[in-house]
């Protein structure tokens, strides 16, 4: 790695197609931190930092995604000089603490640096290389009534562009919840596969009841139904039900991936790169997985463009994906930061070729986004949403 002469970081602001209700927020926008790093020669790398409701789903926002940047980790990766990712990511992490997210935004931009340089794409630069050029990709139904999801699936469904639904529940009492998910799983029969994600919010009675009312219609996988710290209680779930438990807020990297697949507290990772501090820890989390019989999710924070791109170059180089990907982040929102979309057809995510993550971005839309230049249209868009 040539020595990084700049670092940039900037909060982008992005109106979302309809509200997204999880079980801990309703989110009407998609704040992203944008992270450009710049080495000597001009070379430049992109990298995107991307939460969930700002600060409802886990310890990082967008402000403080910025400021460990800023602040912490950028005078590391200027001070490292020329060397590889993996030593500057190191480096990194004898000196700051927790902050995955930000490492993953930095860590993406100096992966995209390093392919761009050697004129491959990120995926050949991940473990033995990318396996797979196209992703299965799941669409979340999360609007909170049964009716308009139910016609949102049909409308995707049409389009070829999903055919697994992944139902956001646990706002409601659990029979109400099942209810709302059968209604679903009818509507849509065998043309697509329907999953829940409960975000933490069933105590262990609750996910035993929802997990057996669950199997029974249909249902093919249940996502981090009790809370994250609580392995025991996912041991036991995992133990006594047919129906998968998918591990995901649970997973903050290796060392977690190793005491959830020794306990065998759940049957499935949600690998994500920004949870798991970047592209390369997110890979040792699914050889972890892969070695323990656990089977191999893409999993999302509704990163936009850049960090969905880079996303999909993580799961390129996985060696099994059994359970596809939920890459849908950058369809979200109504307009993306990325010069050219990127590609969906056939249910499929078409991962970038390109050196680097393949994509490039359209500036006029990060200058009219960007939170330090809004503008009175931003607040029209964000009001109407």
């Amino acid at each position: 790695m040539t020595a990084i002469s700049e670092i940039d970081t900037l909060i982008v602001d992005l109106p979302t197609i309809r509200p997204h209700v999880l079980a801990m927020a309703t989110m009407h926008s998609q704040a992203i931190v944008l992270v450009r790093i710049r080495d000597a020669d001009g070379v430049e790398g992109l990298g995107e930092g991307t939460t969930i409701g700002g600060m409802s789903y886990c310890e990082e926002s967008p402000e403080t995604i910025k400021l460990a940047i800023d602040q912490y980790i950028a005078p590391i990766i200027k001070a490292c000089g020329s060397v590889s990712v993996q030593q500057a990511m190191r480096t990194v992490n004898l000196s700051v603490a927790g902050c995955h997210i930000a490492k993953c935004a930095v860590e993406t931009a100096l992966l995209d640096i390093a392919g761009k340089r050697l004129g491959v794409p990120v995926s050949e630069l991940i473990g033995g290389g990318r396996v797979r050029d196209r992703l299965a990709v799941a669409w979340t139904l999360a609007s909170g009534e049964t009716g308009r999801d139910i016609e949102e699936a049909e409308r995707v469904l049409d389009l070829r562009r999903h055919n697994i639904f992944k139902l956001k529940i646990g706002k409601r009492s659990v029979r109400d919840d099942v209810a709302h998910v059968a209604a679903i799983r009818r509507a849509v029969g065998d043309r697509a596969s329907v999953r829940v994600d409960v975000n933490q919010h069933w105590d262990e009675a609750q996910t035993d009841l929802g997990m057996k009312l669950l199997e029974d219609v249909g249902c093919d996988l249940v996502e981090q139904p009790v809370a994250k710290g609580n392995l025991a209680a996912m041991v036991r779930l995992s133990a006594k039900h047919v129906i998968p438990l998918m591990a995901d807020e649970a997973l903050h990297g290796p060392a977690d991936a190793f005491a959830i697949a020794a306990a065998g507290g759940a049957r499935v990772f949600a690998v994500k790169i920004a949870q798991s501090g970047g592209l390369m820890p997110a890979y040792h989390v699914a050889a972890i997985a892969e070695a323990a019989g656990v089977g191999l999710y893409g999993g999302t924070m509704l990163e936009a463009g850049v960090g969905t791109a880079a996303s999909a170059h993580l799961c390129a180089s996985m060696p099994s994906l059994a359970w596809g990907t939920e890459l849908f982040g950058s369809l979200l929102v109504k307009e993306d930061i990325l010069a050219e979309p990127l590609r969906y057809s056939d249910f499929q995510l078409e991962v970038p070729k390109g050196p680097g993550l393949g994509i490039a971005l359209d500036e006029d839309r990060v200058a009219f986004y960007r939170r330090d230049r809004v503008t009175p249209r931003l607040h029209a868009v964000a009001e109407g949403v």
